[in-house]
């Protein structure tokens, strides 16, 4: 279609109905002039009750300090990442995660813009979680053996390397003490394995081992999950013990620290100096008696050097601190741990494959494996699964491992930019899970530009 038959407004209003977030627009009197069907989605509401309407008109549970739209209005100052929790005209309690803007043209404020993410459903899955937790701690057995609670040990560490082999004796002696632990490395080097052996080897092995990482939360949710809520502190707010509480006696494990916002880790350090924790909301304080253990997957150094990681959260936990090397530079454990993830997937599967090849051993030796024996562990699986043989080859790699391989020839420009491309996208989503969203932050990518390129190349 020629371009003169383009309206600006009507293409700027296509662009902002396809993102897969809420978008909320008032003018400077408060009434709405732009709301996009998920942020329709998100409030339960009917795009009609609120486009046009005064927006506490069409929200009356909000009023001019608790919606960020109108504070931005009045202040003309961005808000960025707040939570907001209210009720819906029709008595939905809605939970959003807001970014609000004020909207300039010409020097003049002409309205302010919401980006709202919905995290209800998220708040309601980690709170059911934190129930969860909680009744298992309730019926915990003071019998229960440390091998029988679905934790590692440090006996199931398989490694030949001197180096490793060292790691895990000073593990052994971090068990006997009831310092604080900091555990980093590479996605995919063992360092939960690592730290939950540490839990397993301590007087703490009957008592909880409760895992939380970071990055997975918005920084209001991840507070109230750490640190429990008070009745009535948010709207439809309960009684309901955190993280903290529940790990007490036991063990506190906080994945990818350098991920827990800068305010979050102060509270943290508070807890970690006086072992007193306040429920969000609440008035009294409780003494909790937890061992934190903290994973990083980058140089805690150079998280502080970023602004991630607060210096003295980082002089507190680097008492303990280990620091696990990546699969490359233990050689010879590739082999050790590919025979055993291939005896394991034998007995999960009900084969019989009887290893590698002299050709595929070599190549596994050479590889870099960026994703660590989390990548070495799901190279296996696929080739376990695909595979015709009773010794697997160099044909049943995935794809793009296969054209890893040096014997090969060199592929034209184009296809070894794609081939790169499909590389770093697999080991993104290898590192992360298969979580799209964090994989796209690895990269550096929308998340839309990702799953475009996973549809299109993986």
């Amino acid at each position: 279609m020629p371009s003169e038959f383009f309206n600006t407004s009507e293409v700027l209003e296509a662009i902002l109905e396809t993102i897969d977030e809420g978008i909320h627009v008032i003018d400077p009197k408060g009434q709405t002039i732009f709301y996009n069907g998920v942020a329709a989605n998100h409030d339960g509401m009917k795009r009609s009750e609120v486009l046009g309407k005064p927006l506490l008109e069409a929200f009356p549970s909000l009023n001019h300090k608790s919606s960020t739209l109108l504070r931005v209005i009045k202040s003309e100052k961005p808000i960025y990442n707040y939570s907001q929790s209210y009720v819906n005209a029709h008595g939905r309690i809605i939970e959003t995660l807001n970014t609000t803007l004020p909207i300039y043209v010409d020097g003049f404020m002409i309205g302010a813009i919401e980006i709202a993410k919905d995290y209800s459903s998220l708040k309601q899955l980690s709170e059911r979680l934190a129930d969860l937790e909680s009744s298992l701690k309730t019926i915990k057995s003071p019998e229960r053996k440390t091998t029988g609670n679905g934790l590692y040990s440090f006996t199931e560490i398989l490694t030949s390397d001197k180096g490793f082999k060292g790691l895990i004796s000073l593990g052994k002696k971090a068990a006997r003490s009831t310092s604080s632990v900091l555990v980093y490395g590479e996605s995919g080097v063992g360092k939960e394995l690592f730290v939950q052996s540490i839990h397993q080897e301590s007087s703490r092995s009957k008592e909880p081992f409760i895992a939380q990482n970071c990055a997975a939360l918005p920084e209001s949710l991840l507070e109230s999950l750490l640190f429990g809520t008070a009745k009535g502190s948010y709207t439809g707010a309960v009684e309901r013990q955190g993280l903290f509480e529940l790990a007490n006696g036991g063990t506190l494990f906080l994945d990818e620290l350098q991920s827990m916002p800068i305010d979050l880790q102060a509270k943290l350090l508070r807890v970690l100096e006086d072992g007193f924790i306040r429920r969000i909301g609440g008035t009294k304080s409780v003494q909790v008696n937890v061992r934190i253990m903290a994973a990083m997957n980058i140089d805690p150094k150079k998280a502080v050097s970023e602004n991630r990681l607060r210096p003295d959260l980082f002089y507190r936990l680097n008492v303990l601190s280990y620091e696990l090397p990546p699969l490359r530079e233990r050689i010879d454990d590739i082999e050790l741990l590919s025979e055993h993830f291939i005896s394991i997937f034998n007995s999960k599967l009900g084969l019989s494959i009887k290893g590698m090849d002299e050709k595929t051993k070599d190549f596994f030796r050479k590889y870099h494996w960026p994703g660590n024996v989390r990548e070495l562990k799901h190279t296996i699986e696929f080739m376990m699964n695909h595979t015709e043989n009773d010794v697997m080859n160099l044909e049943d790699l995935p794809q793009f491992l296969k054209k890893r391989n040096p014997s090969e020839k060199i592929l034209p420009l184009r296809e070894a930019m794609i081939e790169m491309e499909t590389k770093l996208i697999t080991e993104a989503l290898l590192q992360t899970n298969g979580n799209v969203f964090q994989a796209s932050k690895l990269l550096q990518i929308p998340r839309q530009t990702l799953q475009y390129k996973i549809k299109k190349h993986i």
